[in-house]
């Protein structure tokens, strides 16, 4: 039986698959999936100082909102009571100060990080991922995932961070790497038989 007080990390480029991983997992285990864009998207409605003119911005550029005010909303939501009973978390931390960050947090509210899934696929497999995507997204609904500049920017910031994010989760014993260009069936598979292990 797996534990349902989990707290997971995904990790890995955008098109991985870490949304549609999370989102099964999230169904067996009944935990939620905690997401920086859904942060994002919060902050850029509801918060009417600079974290949300900063969402905002960002949300409407196409880039990702400065570490500082990420953590600002991080922290509040790592600190809610129903964090402690376990989450699954997609597109954070993206490099290692924020993977600091989150360990730091996550020990001062008195729970760890069980694991991080990292879905490994090549640089070609997800801008062409990332492109199809873009294509089937309507323009004009506030998520502009769908120039090729763009993606080439994401993805050359995500790279920048990969080595650091990947060692410092290994030191800590709580890393499991998955080959994220098999079927989506296969990759749950994959990270269920990890759980079951634990």
């Amino acid at each position: 039986m797996i534990n349902k007080n989990f707290h997971i990390v995904f990790y890995g480029p955008e098109g991985s698959g870490k949304g549609t991983q999370a989102n099964l997992l999230s169904q067996r285990l009944k935990l939620p999936v905690l997401t920086s864009g859904d942060l994002v998207r919060e902050a850029a409605v509801n918060d009417k100082g600079m974290i949300g003119e900063t969402c905002r911005k960002a949300l409407k550029e196409g880039k990702y909102v400065p570490d500082s005010e990420m953590y600002v909303l991080w922290k509040k939501k790592l600190k809610e009571t129903t964090s402690e009973k376990g989450w699954i978390m997609d597109g954070f931390p993206r490099n290692v100060k924020q993977a600091k960050f989150l360990v730091r947090k996550t020990d001062k509210y008195g729970y760890k990080i069980d694991k991080v899934f990292y879905l490994k696929i090549s640089e070609d497999e997800s801008y062409c991922r990332l492109l199809k995507r873009g294509r089937r997204l309507h323009e004009g609904n506030g998520e502009l995932h769908d120039s090729p500049r763009r993606i080439k920017e994401r993805l050359s910031i995500y790279k920048e961070g990969e080595k650091g994010v990947l060692t410092y989760s290994k030191n800590l014993g709580i890393l499991e790497e998955i080959d994220g260009e098999q079927s989506i069936e296969k990759v749950y598979q994959d990270i269920l038989s990890r759980l079951n292990e634990k």
